[in-house]
């Protein structure tokens, strides 16, 4: 092994033991170094690792930069072992990354998705979806960190959720609201009392008893919102986007009840599991109301004196 092939494998534990998984660079970095090898550097150019990236000469500009991404994030921990390390600029490669705005679940359109949920044939299956697109709507929870929940993980008493399972393999705790903590109640003891030998320790189980997954999720509710005549050939909303409304309604309330996003922001990324506060941010370009609000009260700030 070189010496920076043993540098790539501490890099990635490192960073691991933090919680990223990164999988793209643990199978990028080994070719990026057998690259350098086969080069006869002994350590990153910023020469090298733009040609690495331009690999293969066909991808587009995207691609290139995610390459390169990967390479510059190396070089800057390697820079501070070997001083002699070039970390590649930015901006090398004419990429964009577009990320499209979500569906915002209205309240109606949730009460109808709860009722289109209690529909469903099997009782225990109605009952079921029916708790967890409710959840989902009122918590802001991931859909896998709710369809990982474990019976134990839901403190039916303190109304407190423990997501073991959350993005980038962190816990955390999500404090419940009374009446929502009476709904899992009441959904728990039909669960028993339908599914008494389940074949899981899941809290939400299908039919079966067994633990529901995202693409049996996913097409429950396309077939509840296809009946509600919300999905058509443009408009597909998603059970994820029950947690982007989660948020914008968040940031809609504090706005009309004067509360100060930029104080408060912190708590809510915490509360749906975010990383940094700039990804919760980004929700509030979601919502041309949200953005009327914003603008309104900037307008009453900085408009009196004029």
């Amino acid at each position: 092994m070189s010496a920076l092939s043993g540098h790539v494998e501490d890099y990635l534990r490192l960073r691991r033991a933090l919680g990223y998984k990164l999988e793209r660079a643990g199978h990028l970095l080994p070719k990026l170094v057998a690259y350098l090898e086969a080069a006869g550097s002994p350590t990153i150019t910023s020469e090298l690792a733009i040609s690495w990236a331009r690999l293969p000469a066909h991808a587009r500009p995207n691609h290139w930069a995610a390459r390169l991404a990967v390479a510059r994030s190396f070089a800057r921990y390697m820079q501070t072992i070997e001083p002699a390390t070039e970390v590649p600029p930015m901006g090398v490669f004419p990429a964009r990354r577009h990320r499209p705005a979500p569906y915002l679940w209205s309240q109606q359109d949730i009460d109808r998705l709860l009722d289109g949920a209690r529909t469903l044939p099997l009782p225990l299956r109605a009952a079921t979806y029916e708790a967890l697109f409710g959840l989902l709507a009122v918590s802001g929870m991931r859909v896998g960190e709710a369809a990982g929940l474990d019976r134990d993980d839901v403190e039916l008493q303190t109304g407190v959720v423990t997501i073991r399972e959350a993005k980038f393999e962190r816990t955390r705790l999500v404090p419940l609201h009374d009446t929502t903590t009476a709904v899992l109640r009441a959904y728990a003891a039909e669960r028993d009392r339908l599914c008494p030998k389940p074949r899981s320790v899941a809290f939400f189980v299908s039919s079966t008893g067994t633990r529901l997954n995202r693409s049996g999720i996913a097409k429950t509710l396309r077939t509840i919102t296809t009946a509600m005549g919300l999905r058509n050939d443009t408009l597909r909303p998603t059970a994820h986007q029950l947690r982007h409304s989660f948020a914008v309604r968040t940031l809609i309330d504090w706005q009309r009840s004067g509360v100060s996003v930029d104080e408060h922001i912190a708590t809510l990324s915490t509360y749906l599991g975010h990383i940094a506060p700039a990804d919760t941010y980004w929700y509030l370009s979601a919502s041309p109301e949200l953005m009327g609000l914003a603008a309104e009260r900037l307008d009453t700030r900085f408009g009196e004196g004029q």
